[in-house]
């Protein structure tokens, strides 16, 4: 009799344990499936930031390193001063050049000036060979007269005749020279164009010196640590030359590569629930902001060809920018590369 009792005890509880288990994972099964109708997850997402390098635009040797590995840096700090005296020495040169072509130019008005004061004295002899010309005249009609009235002899006759030739000759001379002069004034006018048109390209050759000797001094672009440092003391550099790189301070985010399946369901502006793993435990709050404008397979180095060989269907994966929302002290902590776990509110 006492031994039928523990067989019964174990029969009742079997079936017990049995149905408590199938309700718990009925449970869990419902759970899951409206938690999925409701959300989008993946753990394919890191922690990203624009990251600017630092790049020489001239060449020269390192003279100074004004920053530490990893250290935090402001828009416009000095970061790296490069040796400058090449660049001093062809800013003097342009400076010169510019100074003799002012010169030039000083001394082709001058010549402008004196082309114009011999138009001026041109003239002047224009009028005084017409005054000559008017006086000679007069002389030779009076010597005239008194030739053929036979009160002077042949010889004061042609005298006269002489001086009037003489000076209807010297007017010629004397008009002859006005073209002349206006001529060389306008020859010399056009000289001071041409040499004043250097002084543009002199002053461009100054400031394009003043410009490259300004590149000696390379400066921070942004807020950010310096990272990927790779220049020495007394390294020569070239123009184009990365120096390092800086990754910005606030604009970090987070990209998250969703699977072409999965994007019927998400929307810009969605909330996210963002779980770094290098903080367990701690949520961040964000956004979606944006969607790539193609898979990412679409930017890789060799991006695939179904249109070739065997085709093999591969699930595609879209990248998807998200914003945090979260205070300094968090932000501060995270860095570009890290790995997260994303959970979308789709509804």
């Amino acid at each position: 009799m006492n031994d039928n009792q523990p067989k019964k005890k174990r029969k009742i509880i079997f079936p017990i344990i049995l149905g408590l288990v199938l309700v718990g994972a009925l449970i869990f099964t419902i759970k899951e499936y409206l938690y999925y109708q409701n959300h989008e997850t993946t753990d394919d997402a890191q922690i990203d930031a624009d990251i600017s390098p630092v790049v020489a635009r001239v060449s020269g040797y390192v003279n100074e390193i004004r920053f530490q590995d990893n250290q935090y840096v402001k828009a416009g700090d000095t970061l790296v001063v490069l040796d400058d005296r090449d660049y001093k020495i062809r800013l003097q040169q342009a400076m010169s050049a510019l100074s003799s072509a002012k010169q030039s130019v000083s001394v082709s008005q001058s010549n402008v000036s004196e082309a114009k004061t011999g138009i001026t004295t041109a003239e002047a002899n224009v009028e005084a060979a017409k005054v000559q010309v008017w006086k000679t005249t007069e002389d030779f009609n009076r010597y005239q007269n008194l030739y053929n009235d036979h009160a002077i002899t042949k010889a004061q006759f042609d005298d006269a005749k002489a001086a009037k030739d003489a000076a209807e000759a010297q007017l010629v001379i004397a008009q002859s020279q006005v073209p002349v002069q206006t001529k060389r004034v306008s020859t010399n006018q056009t000289q001071v164009g041409a040499t004043a048109s250097n002084l543009a390209t002199r002053q461009s050759d100054i400031d394009y010196a003043r410009l490259q000797l300004s590149y000696t001094v390379i400066i921070a672009p942004v807020n950010g640590i310096i990272s990927k440092r790779n220049i020495q003391i007394g390294q020569l550099v070239q123009g184009g030359q990365t120096l390092f790189a800086i990754v910005h301070d606030n604009n970090v985010y987070v990209t998250a590569n969703f699977k072409e399946t999965q994007m019927g369901s998400l929307k810009i502006g969605d909330k996210v629930d963002i779980d770094v793993d290098a903080f367990s435990g701690k949520t961040i709050s964000g956004q979606i902001q944006s969607f790539s404008g193609a898979t990412g397979a679409k930017f890789s180095l060799l991006p695939p060809d179904n249109a070739t060989g065997n085709f093999v269907k591969v699930v595609q994966r879209i990248p998807v920018k998200i914003t945090l929302q979260a205070d300094s002290s968090v932000m501060n902590t995270l860095r570009p590369g890290m790995s997260v776990s994303v959970v979308v509110h789709t509804k």
